[in-house]
């Protein structure tokens, strides 16, 4: 197995672009608003394809603000961020399907309510995805307290 991959990153875009989708998303569930689901999908497609140092949030705050306000760098995991950016973009897509047919619309609210929720915990730095990711390929899935106990007990 590879080792993970880092690019150095400034903190205050990735901070920038996590509240970003955080708002986005509680917005259009307040707004009720599919074409902001939409765009919140496209952004997290964007981001997983070009990765997170070329992420369209990361590019526009580095463009702008960061050139005003430095902050320093921080080195973020590749492979991590792209699959929760994947996985994120999935969330939105399912969610966009379910608000495009009438019987499924309030299954759909309900979800982006979930997704909103998930997208703040993201914010505050507690990103379930990548931490899955890195648990499941790092350290052979050892990384967690989780399996470390369930492996003593056997």
């Amino acid at each position: 197995m590879s080792s993970p991959s880092f690019v150095p990153v400034h903190k205050s875009s990735f901070a920038f672009c996590r509240y970003s989708l955080a708002v986005l998303s509680w917005s259009a569930l307040l707004l009720q608003s599919r074409l902001l689901v939409v765009i919140a999908a496209a952004i997290m497609l964007l981001s997983s394809i070009l990765t997170v140092q070329r992420a369209p949030l990361v590019v526009l705050w580095n463009l702008t603000i960061e050139k005003l306000h430095p902050s320093r760098l921080e080195f973020l995991d590749i492979a991590a961020l792209r699959f929760a950016h994947t996985f994120g973009f999935a969330l939105f897509m399912i969610d966009t399907l379910l608000l495009s047919f009438h019987l499924t619309r309030s299954a759909g609210w309900a979800l982006l309510a979930i997704i909103s929720c998930a997208k703040t915990i993201g914010a505050l730095g507690f990103c379930a995805p990548s931490k899955m990711y890195s648990c499941a390929t790092n350290n052979h899935g050892n990384c967690c307290s989780f399996w470390r106990r369930n492996k003593r007990a056997v």
